[in-house]
Order: structure tokens, then sequence, then C-alpha cells
């Protein structure tokens, strides 16, 4: 089933994580000391798809920047706040915004996938 749907299954499920992070920033706006974080998407999904990322052979190889399968990244502020909170509010709801938008047409997109598949497995 993995090959019908192919990397979409894999994209919904970073764009929930996403949501999740981005979600948890919002949350901690006035926390003093919070550190914003974000998905890098385009890294976690190459590292799934074996693209770009080094394979380590033994336990005690090197991990590399490329080996973080969980693309988490800190965010650069644009105006660091003195508590050392680098959660940026307006920024923050706009990439939830952004990230929900492409979250629905992933969604969507599997959607009408599956019942496309309904429609060829009833012969319409």
């Amino acid at each position: 089933m993995s090959s019908i749907f192919g990397v979409h299954e894999q994209a919904l499920v970073l764009k929930s994580q996403r949501l999740q992070v981005l979600a948890k920033n919002i949350a901690n706006a006035d926390t003093p000391g919070y550190k914003a974080r974000d998905v890098d998407f385009k890294q976690v999904l190459a590292a799934q798809a074996g693209l770009g990322s080094l394979v380590t052979t033994h336990k005690r190889h090197l991990k590399t920047a490329l080996s973080n399968q969980d693309g988490l990244v800190y965010t650069n502020p644009y105006n660091a706040s003195l508590d050392g909170n680098t959660v940026e509010i307006s920024a923050e709801q706009a990439k939830y915004g952004e990230a929900a938008i492409e979250y629905r047409a992933s969604l969507e997109f599997l959607q009408r996938r599956i019942s496309g598949i309904k429609r060829a497995l009833k012969g319409e």
C-alpha cells in the first residue's frame, strides 16, 4: 500500500509533527529562555527517502548534521527578547497558518487518491 500513496503519507506525518512543534512554540511565547524550533521538512523527507544522508554501518561511527532524523532546528529570531526567549509570536502564527494550509492540502490529496482507488475497485 505504501507505493500507492508514495511520499505523501510520510509528508502528512511530517507536516503534523511540524504543526505540533509550532504550536509548542506559540504556547511557550512567554516562557523565559525558551528557544523556538521548527522542522526542516526537506531534510527529514530526504533522510527518510535515503537521499542526502550518510549511512553509518557501526554503532561507533560519528553522527553528522545530516544524521538528525527528527529535523528539528532552532529558529533565528529577528528581534531577540531580553529574557532569552526566541519566539516571535506573529512569525510563529504565520508559520502555523501556512503549515495548517499545507497539511490540509496534503490530506485532501490523499483523500482524493483514496476515493479514486475506491471508484476503480467498484468499476466506476
